[in-house]
């Protein structure tokens, strides 16, 4: 099984600039392999594989020589990911996405650049060193260490000017088995603005809003940003504190999102959540914000590994289920219920059902229904109710008068 494991770089001056002349090289490579892929296309009409553009890389490297002083196989990745960019894009044309997103150049200003480093390299817990080939012994801080085989590395510029490498390990270990999900082992989920996760259980996650806490201060240093003059190293400064300052909130949300997906894999031997269509979501300009601050994609892609990982079920329902608007007792439909109604009445059996509540147990039983019955994912009233019984134990119900 490959892990992934990143640590932070400490280069000195001499191999920062020799990092970032690679970051250089390999950038102008993947744009050159683009456009030459590309103009192949519109032309002829052909097709041009990794093993056409390697060997046209010769060429490329006689007409600018300073391509000759990045690692040859650090180029011949960059032209393997543009190969790969375009079978990515194919797949996704194929499965009839509606943005099946098109490779794009490489922009010198991005905020998150890097290079791979197939093999070669060299890892020393001992002098807390790596070496990379045509950088040297570059420092790192091994915070924790890991066993298997090293495969690639990939080290990562960001914007506020920090380095890092990513090493692919191959432990040896197979995934192991996942167990069959249980009304009694499994839970479900719904992600929300104003309480981040609703488990079936009752239990409610706030949302942190990292955000919208920084977004007096973001706004502050925009504003100083946008006085300074273009190119003075005063905009450099504020641009750089900028940066910071939204690095310090991707990294609060990425360190949240890590301490909840974690406690819920190791509690839970079954998950159920609801598949989102957050792209779709962002068109609502009056909760954009609020919903790429949350980053529902982000989370529920660490669930997804972590369960692979540690031999957990994952399972997912559709998305356009009534979840909140349906009785979990029930199965009454509420079609009149809005957004802003955070908790209803059932006008059939009387629960006062909390909209968040209400969609983690539904989303738990049609996860459970999918399970028992996989030709039949409709879900309708007389199903839910034969599971209601099942899920009651888990949260409370209250009915009014």
């Amino acid at each position: 099984m490959l892990r992934t494991f990143r640590y932070r770089l400490y280069p000195n001056q001499t191999q920062r600039a020799r990092i970032r002349k690679t970051i250089d090289a390999c950038r102008f490579v993947y744009n050159w392999a683009l456009e030459t892929k590309k103009t192949a296309h519109e032309m002829d009409e052909t097709n041009l594989s990794w093993y056409d553009l390697n060997n046209r890389l010769i060429e490329l490297k006689q007409d600018h020589p300073f391509l000759k002083d990045a690692f040859s196989q650090s180029l011949q990745q960059a032209v393997k990911r543009v190969q790969l960019a375009f079978q990515h894009f194919f797949r996704r044309l194929k499965q009839g996405k509606e943005q099946p997103g098109y490779p794009k150049f490489k922009r010198r200003k991005a905020h998150r650049q890097s290079f791979d480093v197939p093999q070669f390299f060299t890892i020393s817990f001992s002098t807390r060193r790596v070496y990379l080939p045509k950088i040297g012994m570059v420092k790192t801080v091994f915070h924790r260490r890991f066993t298997g085989t090293p495969r690639t590395c990939t080290i990562v510029s960001t914007i506020t000017g920090k380095f890092f490498i990513s090493i692919v390990v191959e432990n040896g270990k197979s995934p192991p088995p996942k167990p069959q999900a249980t009304s009694q082992t499994s839970v479900g989920i719904d992600v929300g603005l104003t309480t981040y996760v609703t488990l079936s259980t009752g239990e409610k996650v706030e949302n942190p809003r990292y955000l919208q806490n920084s977004l007096k201060r973001l706004q502050c240093l925009h504003r100083r940003l946008s006085k300074k003059a273009q190119g003075s190293r005063n905009r450099e400064k504020a641009r750089q504190r900028l940066a910071r300052c939204y690095e310090r909130v991707f990294n609060q949300r990425t360190d949240f999102q890590h301490k909840l997906s974690t406690r819920l894999i190791r509690e839970n031997q079954a998950i159920i959540v609801e598949s989102l269509n957050v792209s779709g979501m962002m068109h609502n300009r009056i909760l954009a914000k609020s919903i790429a601050d949350a980053a529902w994609h982000k989370f529920l892609g660490m669930l997804w590994y972590k369960a692979e990982w540690y031999g957990v079920t994952l399972i997912e329902v559709g998305r356009f289920a009534p979840t909140s608007k349906r009785c979990h007792g029930c199965g009454y439909l509420n079609d009149e219920l809005t957004l802003s109604d955070r908790a209803w009445i059932c006008p059939v059996c009387g629960l006062l059902l909390d909209r968040d509540l209400n969609a983690a147990l539904n989303i738990k039983m049609m996860g459970l229904l999918s399970i028992m019955s996989p030709r039949e994912p409709r879900v309708g009233p007389v199903e839910l109710s034969a599971l209601a019984e099942a899920s009651k134990q888990e949260a409370p119900s209250f009915r009014a008068g």
